[in-house]
């Protein structure tokens, strides 16, 4: 009788500490469906830009991207479209929404077709403002010992 009842607080124990947020939730399930990036645009720092995001391709070549983002499986995707200079395709994603003392981050990571990790690394991307129909993220970088904001613009088109 002991060892059911250890085992039921156990197991109550874990559930709670893994659970999400309510605000978190919200978060997840606004997320959840199709967007399509509009802009990337920089702010913190004068002159012209150009830049490799996520270690993937240029900025340019995100400009009308589509992303997917599932919060039934935490999976997802980005497809970039094929043009000059850029190579595209899409990219197999796990993506997470992490309350970093009271700011909202989407966090992301590349996986395989059998969703492993294949990179070792993600990235995290502050939301600056989430809605049913926009969302907009940034990244903070520094270019010449200069703060830099890369700020990423959506669109939703599918609910």
């Amino acid at each position: 009788m002991k060892r059911i009842i250890m085992l039921s607080v156990i197991v109550a124990f874990l559930g709670i500490s893994c659970s999400l947020s309510k605000e978190d939730k919200l978060y997840r399930t606004t997320v959840d469906g199709t967007w399509q990036l509009t802009n990337v645009d920089y702010t913190g720092a004068q002159g012209q830009f150009s830049s490799v995001l996520f270690k993937d391709a240029d900025a340019k070549c995100f400009g009308g991207s589509t992303w997917y983002f599932n919060h039934i499986n935490s999976t997802g995707y980005y497809d970039i479209p094929q043009g000059l200079d850029c190579v595209g395709g899409q990219r197999d994603i796990r993506w997470s929404i992490l309350d970093q003392n009271g700011i909202q981050q989407l966090q992301f990571k590349f996986i395989d077709e059998k969703k492993k990790d294949i990179t070792g690394y993600g990235f995290r991307l502050t939301i600056d403002y989430l809605d049913d129909t926009s969302m907009t993220l940034r990244s903070s970088v520094s270019v010449d010992g200069e703060p830099v904001n890369v700020i990423y613009k959506f669109q939703k088109i599918n609910q």
